[in-house]
């Protein structure tokens, strides 16, 4: 049998990994004692595994993680950091991003293959304003819009603008009831309930649904914001790796 044509034609089809499984097989001895069946599937187990690797290689890098080395298995279950292993196994789960539903849960996201992307309100503020400069607002709204988990980190650092209160209107209103968002709010201990009020004016009505609820920062001398009920899944803390 002429190896290289199929070879060629797998390449052609960018089943490369497949290719060079297929031609390892040829060279080891010991699979042939292995049966069509067995070797097929072995064959497209590594294309499979190649495929999975590179997505979640991919949706890693668009999502710019904070703490990108963060994983659920790494986090540290301390007395008072206030964890329950239960509700993160919960979360663990994925279920809060198709249902209603920091970094350690955005990346189990990408793990998942849902598309994430990480930004501090500051920098998402100073990059609205830019594409609003350059033209590429509308196509920058339609980013936030397509992407399955949103996270906005550092809420309630300084006021917010009237033009930055619309800004996240408009991308909320686009994501309601479609994409999940996390909400970390951050508030300066002078201020206690600046952060839950510019919330609560900014886009409090676009995020029930499939958000998150918003919670605070721990170790910078806020308070937790009091529990109410809601549809979604709370959020730990964001220092998980």
């Amino acid at each position: 049998m002429l190896m290289q044509p199929t070879l060629e034609q797998l390449n052609e089809l960018r089943l490369h990994t497949l290719a060079q499984a297929w031609q390892a097989q040829h060279e080891d001895p010991s699979t042939e004692d292995l049966g069509f069946d067995e070797r097929l599937a072995l064959l497209v187990e590594a294309e499979w595994m190649d495929r999975q690797n590179k997505r979640l290689g991919r949706l890693l890098r668009e999502a710019k993680l904070r703490i990108a080395g963060a994983c659920l298995e790494d986090l540290e279950y301390a007395k008072e950091r206030k964890l329950e292993r239960a509700q993160i196994r919960q979360l663990a789960t994925g279920r809060w991003i198709e249902a209603h539903q920091n970094c350690a849960l955005a990346q189990q996201a990408c793990r998942r293959g849902h598309r994430v992307l990480y930004r501090r309100m500051p920098r998402l503020f100073d990059e609205l304003t830019l594409a609003r400069a350059d033209g590429t607002y509308v196509k920058l709204l339609a980013r936030f819009a397509r992407t399955d988990v949103l996270v906005l980190d550092d809420w309630g650092l300084a006021p917010v603008q009237d033009v930055e209160r619309r800004d996240l209107l408009e991308i909320m209103e686009d994501r309601h009831g479609l994409r999940s968002t996390i909400w970390e709010v951050a508030r300066p201990p002078r201020r206690p309930d600046r952060g839950r009020r510019d919330l609560r004016s900014a886009a409090p009505q676009r995020s029930p649904d499939r958000a998150t609820r918003a919670v605070p920062k721990e170790g910078r001398g806020e308070q937790r914001l009091k529990p109410r009920p809601a549809t979604s899944a709370p959020v730990h803390d964001h220092r998980s790796g």
